[in-house]
This record gives structure tokens, sequence and C-alpha cells, in this order.
């Protein structure tokens, strides 16, 4: 049985932000969304990602400080896969940072 059309068309956040290799775990991902350090943007409607299973879709934009500095994206793509550094680039754009 496959999914539905709908669930298809988002993804988990911790999922999205380990195959967008912006972390090397899931849980590393989980962990920083549980202290609440995402913002979301999806239709003009700013807010906090506040659970690891919080769905994200194509258009969204997230900002988030990692590393020491301030990572604004675009949500082009959901992926399938966590692939390598340049398919995973494909799936964001860069913002310019708020």
């Amino acid at each position: 049985m496959s999914e539905p059309a709908a669930a298809q068309e988002a993804t988990r956040a911790d999922v999205w932000l380990w195959r967008a290799r912006f972390f090397k775990t899931r849980t590393l991902a989980a962990t920083f969304i549980d202290e609440g350090r995402i913002r979301l943007t999806r239709a003009g409607h700013e807010s906090r990602i506040d659970k690891p299973a919080r769905s994200l879709k194509v258009g969204d934009a997230l900002v988030f400080a990692l590393g020491g500095r301030l990572v604004a994206v675009k949500i082009e793509a959901l992926g399938e896969r966590r692939g390598p550094p340049k398919e995973a680039r494909t799936l964001y754009s860069a913002l310019d940072a708020p």
C-alpha cells in the first residue's frame, strides 16, 4: 500500500535537516529542534519548530544558528535519502539572513 499523496508532500523536520546534511545524525537534528532553535516561515507566518515530527513542505523557509553563523534557507525539495553533499545542496537555496 502506498502513502497518500498529502503525506508525500511533507517530511519530518529532523529527517529533512539530516538529508540536507546540516546534521550528521537525525538524533542531533531532533535535539536541536527540541531546544527550540529553528524558526519556520510558511505562508508569511513565522513560528518555532517545536518538535522533530513537525512537517516541512517545499517553499518553507528555515532560520537557525549553526556553528556560529546564521543559516537561512528555503526548502526546494524534500529528498528521498541522505545523499552526497552535492545532492543535499539541491534540497535548499540560501536566503539573505533576516
